[in-house]
């Protein structure tokens, strides 16, 4: 039997741990707990009760009503890690101020972030967008096209990340890729920007923005862009999205060329 001392002596460990983490375990409840309690209890998935929110919450055709009711579901009715009204005025910035004609999103989830990017297109712009999971894909074109944008703006492709980058020159017609949102899995921004590099798409000037680098952490990645040469880089700090006590934050990359 454990000694009582021996049982005392951590609880000061303990509580330290639970004071310094308490957002981590906040996070765990709000994002894994409620929603599995959820799931079962609606019988739906937590994407499809977002999208009936919006739709009995936001008006149709208005893009900045979505994001609004997007931002208040994932912050005070149920946690959707989108990339958040705080961190999507950087992506916001970067798409206003280069005017971007062909982009490249990698990860659509929802479509929150895919409705900020195309609100701010230039005229005759394009945006791409990948996401491997077919019921997530089929609730992304339905909020995209709630939000008014049709397939000539934003075209949805349903398939692996690691399968579209090459296939993008051949079968999109793409010679050149002006600006690159990564919000997909961590473990994947590596390969996907090398995969990138590889085609031949990035041109002197590409902007690549990567979210979530430091939680979870893209740590690979990141040591990657400083040590190959080939990018500008700046780290955008922030706080996880709907987090304020969880750290986090954005790589700006900017392709300066060839090795």
């Amino acid at each position: 039997m454990v000694s009582p001392a021996i049982v005392l002596a951590f609880v000061p460990l303990l509580v330290t741990l639970i004071i310094r983490y308490r957002y981590h375990f906040l996070l765990l409840y709000r994002a894994v707990l409620v929603r599995m309690v959820l799931d079962c209890t609606t019988g739906i998935s937590r994407e499809e009760r977002a999208f009936q929110y919006l739709l009995t919450h936001s008006l149709p055709g208005d893009p900045d009503s979505i994001l609004d009711t997007f931002d208040h579901w994932s912050s005070r009715v149920e946690y959707m890690s989108n990339i958040g009204p705080k961190k999507g005025k950087v992506l916001d910035r970067l798409i206003t101020d280069n005017a971007p004609l062909t982009v490249l999103e990698l990860g659509t989830h929802c479509g929150y972030s895919a409705v900020r990017i195309a609100r701010g297109l230039p005229l005759g712009a394009r945006l791409y967008s990948v996401e491997m999971d077919e019921c997530n894909a089929a609730i992304a074109e339905k909020v995209i096209r709630l939000a008014g944008f049709d397939d000539d703006t934003v075209e949805l492709i349903v398939s692996p990340s690691e399968e579209v980058i090459p296939q993008l020159r051949e079968r999109f017609g793409i010679e050149r890729l002006d600006f690159v949102f990564m919000d997909h899995w961590k473990r994947c921004y590596l390969r996907d920007l090398q995969l990138l590099e590889g085609s031949g798409l990035l041109g002197k000037g590409s902007i690549i923005l990567a979210d979530n680098i430091i939680f979870p952490g893209a740590p690979h990645f990141l040591r990657y862009v400083k040590s190959s040469g080939l990018y500008q880089h700046r780290i955008h700090q922030a706080t996880l999205e709907y987090f304020r006590g969880i750290r986090d934050g954005m790589a700006e990359l900017t392709f300066i060329g060839t090795k």
